[in-house]
């Protein structure tokens, strides 16, 4: 593996995880040559699936893709690259079981939007404005009252089960 930093091609690695119930394992790896750690992550690889576009195109699924639109929504949020990795799993893993050669977009963006529910709201927030394509300002207010409503909902739960 070339380390990150210099492109040095020996790189060691001192930790290997792996990731909770997920097929990825996490390495932790140091350059003899410029003295730095960085950490890679393997996943294993499935059969491609095909993605079917809102204008019925399809091109091939893109976990780089999945990776770019979630770390545009988590930007500058208090949310590891480890949950990151951890979203992209699930949802891979979802889709896997449920698709064998192709699967929607609208399908894709609607699990990631579940999770990131359930992590930020202002993450989903971020992330739904890309996927409903919000035309007015007026739609944009209308998800995000319903993104309130849907948390106070959540709050008043969490304090009745506590109770």
């Amino acid at each position: 593996m070339k380390c990150t930093f210099c492109g040095f091609s020996d790189t060691q690695v001192i930790d290997t995880r792996s990731i909770k119930s997920a097929s990825i394992i996490k390495r932790r790896r140091f350059c003899a040559n410029c003295k730095h750690k960085f950490t890679t992550y393997e996943r294993l690889e499935e059969i491609p699936l095909r993605v079917i576009k809102q204008n019925n195109q399809r091109e091939p699924f893109s976990v780089e893709k999945l990776r770019e639109g979630i770390l545009r929504a988590v930007e500058k949020r208090p949310i590891s690259s480890e949950t990151v990795e951890q979203i992209i799993t699930e949802v891979q893993q979802e889709i896997a079981g449920k698709f064998t050669l192709e699967v929607p977009s609208k399908t894709i963006g609607k699990l990631v939007l579940e999770r990131l529910f359930n992590i930020d709201a202002i993450a989903y927030i971020r992330f739904a404005s890309v996927y409903y394509h919000y035309d007015s300002i007026e739609n944009f207010l209308s998800e995000v009252r319903k993104l309130k409503h849907a948390y106070k909902k959540k709050i008043k739960a969490k304090e009745q089960h506590t109770l």
